[in-house]
Parts: structure tokens; sequence; C-alpha cells
């Protein structure tokens, strides 16, 4: 498909509004805006790679400008090679690793690693299954966790790596099998895991932005051929948005973000399950 200035322009103001919400409530940029991208004819290969790209990009600005404006703390104490060298020989790799980077940011590696895993199982599970049940297990999870995170509104979870393994695996699980999922399952689950609904969007646009990297490797690996018409119109678009995301997560309280991320969840896992049925 010829994208001609006019429709360049409104896939710039497309791309912005929607990674605003993505940027603002941790999900929502690849369920919204694949299939609004198909619709105006554009082909799958064009489509997928392209989000790939601009969420790599616009995660990593939306990670940064959150830590900006205090809505997250990602820190490391040093970049020096050679004093992380004498720690790790004096105190060892795990003291050195403990000490010296933030919880947000252990958080977000961790969530990336476990990534891994969930994508391979994925894969496999992919591959023997029919795509019907993959998309009804996906709708249901989410819906499922949007109703329990407002049904435990006022309720107070204790934080847990184990829980936020689990949650790693879950969410790379359903990007590998179905392309979506991800958003709603990392920054849902994060609040069920006992972090903060602000340091949980922002972890997502992170975490999700380093997924996405191993996804385009493995696009340009894999010798398929891609389209990359589409990539520079959605960077302008996203990166446009970011800065009023980051201003927008940082004024909004943190009970309400609970709340509006519970009903977004639900959105998207409803809207998930109409896909599939109609």
């Amino acid at each position: 498909m010829e994208i001609t200035l006019w429709i360049g322009l409104g896939i710039i103001i497309i791309g912005c509004l929607v990674e605003y919400i993505d940027s603002t409530l941790g999900m929502g940029y690849g369920t919204a805006l694949t299939p609004i991208l198909l619709m105006m004819g554009f082909e799958p290969m064009q489509v997928v790679p392209a989000i790939l790209v601009a969420e790599l990009f616009t995660g990593l600005l939306a990670g940064v400008m959150h830590a900006k404006v205090g809505n997250v703390e990602f820190k490391v104490r040093t970049l020096n090679p050679k004093r992380i060298y004498e720690s790790i020989k004096s105190r060892g790799f795990r003291s050195t690793f403990t000490n010296g980077i933030s919880l947000h940011l252990k958080i977000a590696l961790l969530i990336s690693l476990f990534s891994a895993i969930g994508a391979v199982t994925g894969s496999v599970v992919a591959i023997n299954l029919p795509a019907f049940y993959l998309k009804l297990y996906i709708g249901v999870l989410i819906l499922s966790m949007g109703i329990y995170i407002l049904v435990t509104y006022n309720k107070k979870f204790k934080f847990t790596w184990s829980k936020l393994t689990a949650i790693s695996i879950v969410a790379s699980f359903n990007k590998s099998v179905s392309g979506g999922g991800y958003g709603p399952v990392v920054t849902g689950g994060q609040i069920l895991a006992g972090v903060d609904a602000k340091n949980a969007i922002a972890i997502t646009s992170v975490s999700e932005s380093l997924t996405c990297f191993v996804g385009i490797i493995a696009y340009l690996i894999s010798g398929v051929s891609i389209d990359w018409i589409l990539v520079p119109y959605l960077l302008i678009g996203g990166l446009l948005s970011i800065p009023f995301s980051a201003l927008s997560v940082k004024k909004i309280k943190t009970g309400h973000f609970k709340a509006m991320i519970g009903f977004a969840t639900i959105v998207l896992g409803s809207f998930t399950l109409y896909k599939l049925f109609m």
C-alpha cells in the first residue's frame, strides 16, 4: 500500500494516540494498532515488524522519561568496568548485582530475562494447538486479571519475586503465541505481585522494549522479506506522545491508576474475546 501525505499524517496521529495510552496505562499499543493498520490495507509483514521497532525505541524513551519525572527509579551505581570488576572480585557477582542496581531496574531485567523462556514455550504450544483455543485462553486470562484487580482494589499485595517470574513467562508466552497479551499481563500482574501501579507502567515499557528487540533480531535472522515503510511514521507519532504520558502518570494518583489499569485490562480482554467470536 502506498503512503500518501494524508495517510502518513493519519498514521502519525493514530500512533501518537495509541502510544500515549500504552505509555500511560502500560498496555494497548499492539492490541489496538495492529487491527487498525490491517483495516487500512497494510500487510501483516508491514505491520508487525514496524510495531516491534516502534515499541523498541518508544519503550526505552518512555522508561527514561518516567524515571526523569519520578514515576520510577532506574539506577545503576556505576558503569565503570574497572569498579564493577573489583566489586565482583571482592564481593561476588550476586552482591554486586543486588547492591548496584535499583529494585525497579531489577524487576525490568527479570521480566525481560524470563521472557525468553516463555517465548520458547509459546512457540512449541502454538505449533501444536489450534489458534482458537490460544486466543480464548489469552482473552479469558486478561479479562479475569482485570476483574480481580478491581475486586481487590483496596487490597495491598505482598511483593514477591516468584510471582514476577511467573508473570514474565506467561506474558512472553502470550506474545509468542498470538502477538498480543503482553502489556496487560505484565502491568496487571506486577500490581498483583505487589508493585506500585506507577512503577509497573514504567517497568512494562522498558521490559517490552527489550522483548521487542529480541523479536526484531528473530525477524532479521529468519530471512523473511520485511517492508519497513511504516516504521518512521509510527516512530514519529510514538515519540511525540511520551513526554505527555510521563507527566500524566506523575499527576494522577496511584490509587486511581490501579482502577484505570483494571478497567483497561477488562476492556482489552473483552475486545480479544469479541474478535475471537465475532
